[in-house]
């Protein structure tokens, strides 16, 4: 069997299929006219014909100065006798019979009548005696006689070079021209022969309800009687949807694995060129090589690119992408779902695809590929962990744990990062805290090692400590305090990280009125240290009002009840939340924000009496993150119970300070959220 769809594949390879749209047609008699080049061709073979003009100027003999005469032989024996030749050179002629020579030379102008001295060229019979004395009366150069053959070969080969010249430089360009207006109409989908390199399902993880959804079409193309006997039928399309990183396409690449089968992949974009018709050719073209290496599954990736919903962009029906997508849609509703071309796309948007594209008959199933839960994130872990050298005490379920919201290509990059890290310091093996600085670096970025004076330090140690204050003090157990840092990271000049217990699907009220709690506590605790306030806070304030009308306009946490207000409106070509419809009356608008007000409000002051009841609590947080520059969040736990830090902070100081000019390494741990204090961004 695999030797039949190994034969049938080659054979696929070797034919040539002939494109069916009419993009080669227009272009054909747009290009009936005179031919049109490029002022950069016209420079190539500007410099081409000066060249070849130039190598046969030097090749061919100079045209002397003085004008040439045409003498007889008996002149040239008469100059010869009077000592009147200068030089000369005589040459044998072979073809003109025997004893013929071509005399050419130059008089001396010694005969005493004021003559100037002349170029003379002369043909004729000469004896054995007449050579000799012309021969004997000056030097003459005897040059060898050329053959009837040397005299065609010099007449030929210029020719043959030029010829050959525009033949690779005209007739091969016109020639490659044709052939790519031939290839506009084929398909640019890549093919991954069986016996390759493949991806089967122990390769992907953290998705076992897609697996099981995906694994009916593997078995249908391996046992394809088992369903036809009883009558049944395959689906046509699957539509694999999730976020992006999530693994939708080695998913298909893991079906096409199992099955054994050719894998036929493209992405949506593939097929648009600014032909009209060149897209819906290559889809003709597509699935006829499908259906000649059947069975076989056809995987069209980021398949919104064409997909979109049709009447809704620029062009109308005549729009090459509608185009491009009517063509898909007869494809699919025409070929057999008996024949074994099982087709798979992959998307992120699949609220912008056409209804007909989802309707049953074409992609009848859509498998949903969501984030990855603990358990998921656990094994994803342990198959890219494989790849790399990991230290015995790496503890891979320790990392699932404190990665919620990761995707398999998050995970994946997370480990590559531990391993860069690790061989940037001249280890043997990876160890935790190179994956633990490899998952604050993906999250927040990298250390900045920037020079802060103290009232920057001190004003940024006050305000995390807030942050930590509050945050430990209103937390129920499910976002614990995991370190406050004042080491600036990206845009944040510090830094309150949270450790989530378990996966949070759901938000209650009390815990988003606890978020918008934890985010006032830095601007409180400035306002408190030192009656001041900075523009450290900014992202904080914009967190907290998001959040706060998402309470009130989204979710009903508001006494406006469960009422939803606005409807985000995406656009169907940026595909984001760019507007959001307001279908309400002012005053309701006013009545918004005023509960959006009074939430702040309210947890404003909330945050402001645990601060006011835990002043001495906030001089100890910030005097040792001035000290140690970063703690982990048991140290705060352990100030808000005991009034003191019990355990030992294992951090060393790695900000510079005015007239520092080495720095130490700071080894760190890493968490999922934060609260952080942003630096101000300078005007341009």
């Amino acid at each position: 069997m695999k030797n039949f769809l190994h034969g049938k594949q080659k054979c696929a390879e070797d034919r040539v299929h002939t494109p069916r749209s009419f993009a080669f047609i227009a272009m054909r008699k747009k290009n009936s006219g005179p031919a049109r080049f490029q002022p950069k061709v016209l420079v190539i073979w500007g410099i081409l014909i000066f060249s070849i003009i130039l190598a046969w100027t030097m090749i061919s003999p100079a045209k002397p100065a003085m004008q040439r005469e045409e003498w007889t032989i008996g002149q040239v024996l008469e100059a010869a006798q009077k000592g009147l030749l200068r030089s000369g050179e005589i040459q044998a002629i072979p073809s003109r019979g025997l004893q013929w020579y071509r005399i050419s030379g130059k008089t001396n102008g010694s005969d005493g009548s004021g003559n100037r001295p002349v170029n003379f060229t002369a043909q004729g019979r000469l004896t054995d005696g007449r050579f000799n004395d012309i021969m004997a009366s000056v030097k003459f150069k005897e040059k060898p006689g050329n053959s009837f053959f040397t005299d065609l070969m010099l007449g030929i080969i210029p020719f043959l070079v030029i010829f050959t010249v525009l033949y690779f430089f005209l007739f091969r360009q016109i020639r490659s021209t044709g052939r790519s207006a031939m290839s506009f109409g084929k398909s640019r989908a890549r093919l991954q022969i069986v016996g390759e390199k493949k991806v089967t399902f122990a390769d992907v993880a953290g998705c076992d309800e897609a697996k099981e959804e995906v694994a009916e079409i593997v078995d249908f193309l391996k046992n394809p009687k088992k369903y036809n006997d009883i009558g049944g039928r395959i689906p046509k399309g699957c539509l694999m949807v999730g976020p992006p990183g999530t693994g939708k396409t080695l998913l298909a690449k893991a079906v096409s694995g199992e099955a054994g089968v050719p894998f036929f992949s493209i992405s949506g974009s593939d097929f648009v060129e600014m032909f009209v018709g060149v897209g819906a050719a290559r889809v003709r073209d597509l699935f006829e090589q499908g259906r000649k290496n059947a069975p076989c599954i056809i995987f069209i990736d980021e398949i919104d690119a064409v997909g979109r919903q049709r009447g809704a962009g620029l062009g109308g029906g005549n729009d090459e992408r509608e185009q491009t997508l009517n063509s898909i849609l007869v494809e699919m509703d025409g070929f057999d779902g008996r024949e074994g071309v099982i087709l798979m796309a992959a998307t992120n948007r699949p609220d912008i695809l056409d209804s007909a594209l989802l309707r049953p008959g074409r992609f009848d199933r859509q498998v949903i590929i969501d984030l990855p839960d603990l358990y998921g994130r656990q094994e994803i872990l342990q198959i890219h962990g494989k790849k790399v050298k990991l230290a015995k005490c790496v503890d891979l379920s320790v990392f699932a744990k404190n990665t919620p919201g990761f995707s398999g290509a998050d995970l994946e990059n997370l480990i590559n990062e531990g391993a860069l890290l690790a061989a940037r310091c001249d280890k043997k093996e990876v160890q935790r805290l190179d994956l633990e600085s490899a998952r604050e670096k993906v999250c927040y970025g990298r250390e900045r090692k920037r020079l802060l004076d103290d009232q920057d330090k001190r004003i940024t140690a006050y305000h995390e400590a807030g942050h930590a204050i509050v945050q430990a003090s209103v937390d129920d157990g499910l976002l614990p305090v995991h370190k406050v840092t004042i080491i600036p990271r990206g845009r944040s000049l510090g830094s309150t990280m949270f450790m989530p217990s378990k996966d949070i699907l759901n938000k209650t009220k009390q815990s988003a009125l606890n978020e918008i709690c934890c985010a006032m506590g830095g601007r409180i605790a400035e306002d408190l240290t030192f009656s001041e306030i900075s523009s450290g806070a900014s992202s904080d304030i914009k967190q907290a009002t998001k959040l706060a009308r998402r309470m009130v306009c989204d979710w009903g946490m508001s006494s406006l009840g469960t009422i939803a207000f606005g409807e985000n409106q995406d656009h169907i070509f940026l595909g984001r939340d760019i507007t959001r419809n307001q279908n309400y009356s002012e005053r309701t608008a006013q009545l918004i924000d005023s509960e959006v007000e009074s939430i702040i409000r309210g947890e404003y002051k909330r945050a402001n009496g645990i601060l006011e009841n835990h002043r001495s609590e906030l001089e100890i947080v910030a005097a040792a993150l001035l000290e140690h520059e970063t703690i982990d969040g048991v140290h705060v736990y352990e100030v808000l119970k005991h009034g003191r830090i019990i355990s030992p902070v294992p951090y060393v100081k790695v900000l510079p300070t005015v007239g520092d000019k080495e720095f130490e390494p700071l080894s760190t741990a890493g968490a999922v959220e934060s609260n952080s204090r942003e630096q101000l961004t300078p005007m341009p």
